[in-house]
Formats: C-alpha cells, sequence, structure tokens
C-alpha cells in the first residue's frame, strides 16, 4: 500500500557537511589513522623565500553569525609571483592549502608566505593577492574571491578595477594588523558583504 504524500517529512538537507570536513580534513573531525596528514595542511614549507603572514579572519552569515563548520582552500603564487610548475617558482611553496575555521570561534588562520604580484600573459600585473574557495552549512556551490593587501599598491590591479561600485573593493582588502599579520573578513549576505567572483 502506498503511504500517503501528507505524512512523509522531508529529508533535512545537507548540503556540505559534516561530510566534507570528514572527507577533506579527516584530522580536523578526529580522524588520524589514516593519512599521516591532511592534504594542503600548508601552502609553504621549510626554507620558503619571502615574507611568512598569518592571515587570519571568520566566515559571517546573513545574521553576523560567525560559521564553525566553514572550510576553505587558498591558491597562490610564490613571493615572486610565480605559480607552482612555472619557471623559477619556489619549490618550497605549493600555493595550495586547505585549512577550517575553528569550531568553538569561526576563526580561520593561514599562514603563509606573502604572494608576489603576477605578471599576466599581456605583461599586466596583478597586485599580490591569495585566490580563496569556500564551502560551509547553506552553500550549494563553493563560492570563490581574493584577499589582497591594504600594504600594497592595489590601484592597477585589472580584477579590482572592474568593480564598479568603489566602496565594494575594500570587502577584498586584508587589513594590516601587525608586523606580518592581517585581518580577513569574509561576509556572505547584507551590509559589508564580500564580492564573489565567478571563475
Amino acid at each position: 500500500m502506498v503511504q500517503k504524500l501528507e505524512r512523509l517529512r522531508e529529508t533535512a538537507s545537507q548540503t556540505g557537511g559534516p561530510y566534507v570536513h570528514i572527507g577533506c580534513l579527516p584530522s580536523f573531525t578526529g580522524i588520524t589513522s589514516i593519512f599521516p596528514e591532511d592534504l594542503g595542511r600548508s601552502p609553504i614549507a621549510e626554507g620558503a623565500r619571502g615574507e611568512i603572514v598569518t592571515i587570519t579572519g571568520s566566515v559571517y552569515d546573513g545574521t553576523g553569525w560567525a560559521l564553525r563548520d566553514a572550510m576553505l582552500e587558498s591558491w597562490q603564487p610564490d613571493a615572486s609571483g610565480i605559480f607552482p610548475g612555472h619557471e623559477g617558482a619556489d619549490p618550497a611553496v605549493s600555493g595550495f592549502c586547505r585549512f577550517a575555521a575553528d569550531k568553538d570561534s569561526g576563526e580561520f588562520t593561514l599562514r603563509t608566505v606573502k604572494p608576489g604580484a603576477v605578471r599576466a600573459r599581456d605583461g599586466t600585473l596583478q597586485a599580490p593577492h591569495v585566490a580563496l574557495w569556500i564551502t560551509a552549512r547553506g552553500i550549494n556551490v563553493g563560492l570563490q574571491t581574493r584577499i589582497y593587501f591594504s600594504d600594497e599598491d592595489n590601484s592597477a590591479d585589472p580584477l579590482l578595477a572592474r568593480i564598479e561600485q568603489g566602496p565594494r573593493k575594500q570587502t577584498l582588502i586584508a587589513e594590516a594588523t601587525g608586523d606580518g599579520s592581517y585581518r580577513f573578513d569574509i561576509v556572505l549576505q547584507g551590509p559589508g558583504e564580500t564580492v564573489f567572483l565567478d571563475m
């Protein structure tokens, strides 16, 4: 006999996880017996050339709540602006990191080398930046954005120049908070919403 539809209840949705952490960052969930370390644990190895910086921040939802289940991936060039695999790239910089927000505070930390300006094929320079991909509960498709640095000259960056609403450019700028330290918060919606990229 077929059950009447009014008796069925909608299954709770889990867009990203908890499973995203189990699969991508098993040590974050306490699973430490599968791999020696999580893939993308650090974008740099011992001896990386350039200034080592620490970027901290949180991912905030529309209510101002810091997400405690956010997972982020970063991709960047080395201190000379050269991506891994290209001639002259620093072998101690993989450029890739996968990290999570703290379970209690919702704050993330990325320790890396400060990237150099990247020269495009047409010769133009992109200001030093780190590319980010963000996923968490309620995010069906990962969001992409960039981190630029407040103590760099970002005025000629071609991506920032394409943002028509000038004040929104600030949502992509990490503010220097000390020697080699930066703060970069991501706002998913509402006032101060971060600029997300379709790349």
